[in-house]
């Protein structure tokens, strides 16, 4: 199905959802002010429904907006963002009752970054972006240039396990086989892993050394739930208002912690930061030690207690010192 089609059903079935009063709002996305992007769209108005978009573009997991906005809530949601609701659901944050989702199977979201510097522009002075199964073409001054989709997709798309979304009331399309490089998404990582310990401590220094404790990888995270944040607590004052590269480095060994068995690797804290810090190396990390510790991945099954939230006589407990 192509994304025009998707886009005429998306808004067929949030017309509907709206017009017979089983949900309150609408939760989507509309195209954005600056080219080649997408921006949330939250409305109880049908007429905004024609403003609905599906496309290559549409980064953000909107699940983040489910403890904000209240009443019954229909929601898109791509293959990592259902399992964030499914999480949400699982820590008592969203009812099931309350939340009608239509997944959208991801093929992978095109990273505007990485496309730039593939063709040593600017994406305002790009003529068009297309999508062409496992390629992507890109149009500048009326010459199209052709590269594998591998080259130009976020790394947490290129390392997705499940790219359908696992919990869903409707599926706008078919499956859609994603485009994979384990070993892209992996880079990173595995290039930190390879350091020995005092390069890699130097290198996080450095690069939280650039932090400014804007929050942003925090608000946008739909795992970070809490009323509170540490961050704000005076008494006793965990975090100086004014940025240290060791106060940022504690604040996301912390919130790592938090979100452990909650995050579902969507790649939304790195590509909100606005100092480009590599935190899905970090958040990366976590992900991987909670299924290799526990054999838990976040957001699969709405009825199982939250990983933090259970103990088994089974559990390791290696890690007990």
């Amino acid at each position: 199905m192509k994304d025009g089609n998707i886009e005429q059903k998306l808004q067929s079935e949030a017309r509907a959802l709206l017009k017979q009063g089983r949900v309150d709002y609408i939760i989507g996305f509309e195209a954005g002010s600056l080219k080649f992007t997408t921006t949330p769209l939250i409305t109880s108005n049908i007429a905004d429904i024609d403003r609905l978009v599906i496309n290559p573009f549409i980064v953000n997991n909107l699940s983040v907006y489910l403890t904000e906005v209240k009443g019954r809530v229909g929601i898109v949601a791509k293959g990592c963002d259902s399992r964030s609701i499914v999480s949400l659901i699982q820590d008592k944050q969203v009812a099931r009752e309350d939340v009608v989702i239509l997944g959208v199977p991801c093929p992978g979201i095109i990273d505007l970054s990485k496309v730039e510097r593939l063709a040593g522009k600017d994406r305002d002075e790009l003529d068009d972006i297309t999508r062409e199964g496992d390629r992507v073409v890109i149009t500048v001054d009326g010459n199209g240039r052709e590269f594998p989709a591998t080259e130009v997709l976020f790394d947490n798309c290129l390392g997705c396990d499940f790219p359908t979304p696992k919990e869903y009331d409707v599926l706008l399309d078919a499956f859609s086989p994603l485009v994979s490089d384990k070993a892209a998404s992996q880079e990173k990582l595995d290039k930190l892993k390879g350091m020995a310990p005092e390069p890699r401590w130097q290198f996080w220094a450095s690069e939280f050394d650039r932090c400014i404790l804007c929050y942003a990888c925090r608000n946008v995270c739909p795992a970070c739930f809490c009323q509170r944040c540490f961050v704000e607590e005076s008494e006793p004052q965990w975090i100086l208002p004014v940025p240290r590269w060791q106060d940022s480095l504690m604040f996301q060994v912390v919130r790592n912690i938090h979100v452990a068995g909650r995050c579902t690797d969507c790649g939304e804290c790195e590509r909100a930061c606005p100092v480009n810090i590599p935190l899905r190396s970090l958040t990366r990390e976590m992900y991987d030690l909670v299924d290799e510790l526990f054999h838990y991945q976040a957001g699969m099954d709405k009825e199982a207690p939250p990983l933090l939230a259970a103990y088994e006589l089974t559990d390791v407990e290696d890690f007990i010192r």
